[in-house]
């Protein structure tokens, strides 16, 4: 498995990583305990270095999932978790940076990842209440008293961004982004090259869409949050298919998988670009680290580009969560 850099520092990681988020949350019933440590272990195996957690994934059960699998290669893998949220009776209760809350949730889930710093701690989303330089003053103590490596935001504007390097270099942007959100090419993109940040891309198969497995006839598991996005209603999964449709054809040619052709298009944009597809199972693990192998040529990437210029419909969150988003 190739490495890269996350933007100027010396944060080394696998090209791909792997998100853990689906083991335990958010896509249905959490997966067989013993099962998930085997798919975390043989990505190890398998040289994935980066795995990608947090605390309100479960909540916690995903954290405490991961410090088990990881347990044996502690000092050989770069694990990031995530703090911002309040959780009251085990559910998400809305934001919460506060210093003292930040400080909490470091202390409680080194505990659960069984580790002795936290290699990246990303702020979730950010917190209107808090000023960012508050969180980044906060998270650059920790890192002074050795408890975090690294500090990142998650789905930051380009002026948060700002504001917070200023005060402790950021190092690694988490944003949703693939061939059917491409919004963060205008601005934010841009803006890391200059800074010197690293992106990591959650969702880059968008939610499974980019697989080619989903459309208007798939049902859903009752606690998939999929089923409270517009973008994946019957309609707009029908429209959509239009999009994979086009990818289809480039996947034959390339004799590779759709997932393959959106995972490596990711890889080509910048070097500084580590993907986190997450997984519950070893066949598409295995078809996942195989895009890192693919070689997509200048006619390659422009045939995908236009294929994924296609209108997408849908929003991607519901409103009250596109206004989490972005600030």
């Amino acid at each position: 498995m190739q490495k890269r850099r996350l933007g100027k520092s010396d944060l080394e990681v696998s090209a791909l990583g792997l998100g853990c988020m689906g083991m335990s949350h958010g896509y249905g019933p959490p997966g067989d305990k013993p099962k998930m440590i085997e798919v975390i272990r043989a990505a190890v195996g398998r040289g994935v270095t980066f795995f990608d957690t947090a605390e309100v994934y479960g909540p916690f059960t995903n954290e405490e999932l991961v410090g088990e699998a990881l347990a044996p290669f502690r000092g050989q893998v770069v694990i990031a978790t995530k703090f911002g949220f309040e959780i009251v009776d085990g559910k998400q209760a809305g934001l919460d940076s506060r210093p003292k809350h930040i400080r909490e949730v470091a202390e409680a889930s080194l505990k659960r990842l069984k580790v002795d710093a936290i290699d990246l701690f990303y702020q979730h989303r950010v917190d209107p209440d808090v000023p960012i330089e508050e969180v980044a003053g906060t998270v650059k103590d920790l890192i002074r008293e050795g408890k975090v490596k690294h500090f990142g935001l998650s789905e930051a504007s380009v002026q948060t961004i700002r504001r917070a390097h200023a005060v402790q270099p950021v190092t690694v942007l988490q944003s949703e982004y693939s061939l059917w959100w491409r919004e963060p090419e205008a601005q934010v993109l841009p803006a890391l090259e200059e800074l010197g940040i690293g992106l990591v891309p959650f969702s880059p198969l968008g939610r499974g869409f980019l697989t080619g497995k989903i459309d208007e006839h798939k049902a859903f598991d009752s606690t998939d949050f999929r089923n409270a996005l517009p973008r994946f209603t019957p309609e707009a999964r029908k429209a959509n298919k239009a999009v994979v449709d086009q990818l289809a054809a480039i996947a034959v040619h390339k004799n590779a998988t759709l997932a393959q052709i959106a995972l490596a298009w990711l890889l080509a944009q910048k070097p500084w670009i580590v993907p986190i597809p997450g997984t519950t199972k070893l066949q598409r693990l295995e078809e996942n680290l195989g895009s890192a192998a693919l070689e997509l040529t200048s006619d390659d990437l422009r045939a995908i580009d236009s294929a994924s210029k296609i209108t997408v419909h849908g929003a991607r969150y519901p409103e009250h969560l596109n206004r989490m988003v972005g600030r």
